[in-house]
């Protein structure tokens, strides 16, 4: 038998929300799975430092030291640490976790717009009107602007919630400005998470096509999606080539597989048409439900992105 897909690198960036927990629920099978693999947890939440990060997901069974989680709070103040001199006043638009990271750079915090030069902004379920209005009034007199991630939802086992991203939309609507971003898709906390492992060859696993996927294939590693959370297979059907991901999979399970089982390609008993914008598979007596959607993948990936985007995914 084959090595198992995860034998091939020699760290996994793994994504924590939809990925290896939903809220305060660990996803079936996920501690498991990932039990002995060289794993870091690459989580674009920075409502949390990473001690605690590392806390809950022990409490949920997993193995994971403090060392081994890399948040968004982490990348998000180096990589205003790296634009602004030390001692450089900021507004932090987040939670305590982000806070601290912010002034152990050595930047100096401040809560009023005009005494500002940066704002940093990241996700805290206490964030509201007053504190983004302030951040806008900084970034529309100059200051600089870094979002810790721009995810639109945060999905928890309630569903999804609004996520840092629609609160980056809110400040963004008002000053017409851009952040510099330093979590997924962006590399910023890949290149922390890799250089911290001492690691050279990674395997970026998580949930969503638009920040773990496209941010893995941006960093030029091999992506593996899981559909426990934000994305299905008919969203990988008809994706662009940007969030496209290397393999596919229901779960962390399959990192225990040999890679060929979670590759999109030709399964025995499924044959796949294109009638019109819509992509029909169709299963043979005793077909393996479960690889239908590596024939649709496969199939949808032939097909121009325009063609794709439009697609209909149907199971017979």
């Amino acid at each position: 038998m084959s090595a198992p897909l995860a034998a091939g690198y020699d760290r996994l960036l793994v994504d924590l929300d939809g990925t290896a927990y939903a809220g305060a629920a660990a996803i079936p099978g996920a501690a498991e799975a990932l039990d002995g693999l060289p794993v870091t947890y690459v989580t674009n939440n920075a409502s949390r430092g990473p001690g605690d990060v590392a806390q809950h997901l022990r409490d949920l069974g997993f193995a994971a030291p403090d060392d081994t989680v890399v948040t968004s709070a982490q990348a998000g103040a180096g990589l205003l640490a790296s634009l602004v001199p030390a001692g450089t006043p900021v507004l932090v638009v987040g939670a305590p976790a982000l806070r601290a990271e912010v002034e152990a750079r050595g930047l100096v915090l401040v809560d009023r717009a005009e005494d500002a030069r940066a704002v940093i902004q990241g996700h805290s379920p206490d964030t509201g009107w007053a504190r983004l209005s302030e951040a806008a009034l900084a970034i529309r007199a100059g200051a600089v602007w870094v979002a810790t991630n721009t995810d639109a939802t945060l999905p928890t086992e309630r569903g999804l919630l609004v996520g840092n991203g629609s609160m980056v939309a809110a400040v963004r609507s008002a000053t017409e400005r851009e952040p510099q971003v330093a979590g997924k898709p962006f590399t910023p906390i890949f290149v922390d998470a890799m250089s911290a492992a001492g690691a050279t060859t990674a395997l970026v696993v998580g949930d969503r096509l638009d920040t773990d996927i496209e941010g893995g294939n941006a960093f030029g590693a091999d992506t593996y999606l899981v559909l426990t959370g934000v994305n299905d297979v008919a969203d990988v059907v008809a994706a662009p080539d940007v969030h496209q991901p290397t393999f596919v999979a229901e779960s962390l399970v399959g990192l225990r597989l040999p890679p060929a089982a979670s590759r999109p390609g030709p399964r025995n008993g499924w044959t796949a048409t294109v009638d019109g914008d819509a992509l029909i598979l169709t299963g043979a007596p005793g077909a393996d439900p479960a690889d239908a959607k590596h024939v649709a993948i496969a199939t949808a990936r032939e097909l121009s992105e325009e063609r794709r985007a439009g697609l209909r995914l149907t199971i017979r």
